[in-house]
């Protein structure tokens, strides 16, 4: 078993340099872990090329923008922090997750302008998000949990508090045996999974989520892209749940998932087909291209 994420050897760089490890820490009365004003990033490293880095690394600073702070590092700058740490560690193959933050200050209540912003990234290990589900098809509870409108909250940011009822979410499916759960949203539409985009096959074509109120994944604009490639026609749209009983393959994009085939949702039953494969086995090669 892996020891605990605040037990490891190796750095982590934060705040401007490398710190060991364990030594890694922020303050009891951090405005972040009170009211949830936290940004992160996941991103993956692939012999010793991380992903789309800049891309992540672009967003970090839109998704602190939209929850109303600054980061005072450049984008430039975290680009070579993230392989500063890479460097450090002896990592080519790694997950790497940067997260910034309102740390702790003269404030602490429901506003923080005098506190400062905080940046910290971390790189370790991770093998498959879903384990074998990678070959024989994830298995999906169904949420309770609906993903909010965006007239509630900044639905397009990647911020910490959002994944509140995603971690509820999957708890909940994996104490029924699934690996993950899929979200409707506040229209009853499908939405995603709990940290992953969804898509879905039939008659050849293509069928995923608009999202309008939900996270547009760096991996599932990529893989959207390897599809038109391929001359595959995707529909960018609204999906109502009646519609699973029709869909022939499914599968899941993520930083962490990768490209990962479902089996099954819910009482709903999916092949991992040839289109399936074909997407995750060329994402494979993209990645490591």
């Amino acid at each position: 078993m892996a020891s605990a994420y605040d037990d490891r050897d190796g750095m982590i760089w934060m705040d401007g340099k490398l710190v060991p490890w364990r030594d890694a820490n922020v303050h009891i009365l951090t405005h972040a872990m009170h009211y949830a004003s936290s940004v992160f990033e996941g991103e993956r490293a692939y012999d010793g090329k991380i992903f789309e880095s800049r891309k992540h690394s672009e967003r970090l600073h839109a998704s602190a923008g939209m929850i109303d702070f600054q980061i005072p590092w450049t984008v430039d700058e975290i680009e070579a922090a993230k392989y500063e740490v890479l460097k450090a560690n002896g990592m080519t193959d790694a997950y790497v997750r940067a997260v910034a933050w309102r740390g702790s200050g003269e404030d602490m209540g429901v506003a923080a302008k005098r506190n400062p912003v905080q940046l910290a990234i971390a790189a370790w290990e991770w093998g498959a998000y879903y384990g074998d589900s990678k070959f024989k098809g994830a298995r999906l509870d169904i949420s309770k949990w609906k993903r909010p409108s965006p007239e509630t909250i900044p639905s397009h940011a990647k911020a910490a508090g959002l994944y509140m009822i995603c971690t509820m979410s999957k708890h909940a499916a994996e104490a029924k045996g699934c690996a993950d759960a899929m979200m409707f949203d506040y229209r009853g539409y499908v939405a995603e999974a709990t940290g992953a985009n969804i898509f879905f096959v039939k008659d050849g074509e293509v069928h995923t989520p608009d999202p309008d109120c939900f996270l547009n994944g760096i991996t599932r604009q990529t893989v959207i892209g390897m599809l038109k490639d391929r001359q595959v026609k995707v529909n960018v749209r609204h999906i109502q749940p009646a519609e699973l009983e029709g869909f022939e393959q499914c599968w899941l994009t993520g930083t962490a998932a990768e490209v990962t085939p479902v089996g099954q949702i819910g009482d709903y039953s999916f092949d991992v087909g040839a289109l399936t494969r074909e997407i995750a086995e060329g994402y494979e090669a993209l990645v490591r291209s």
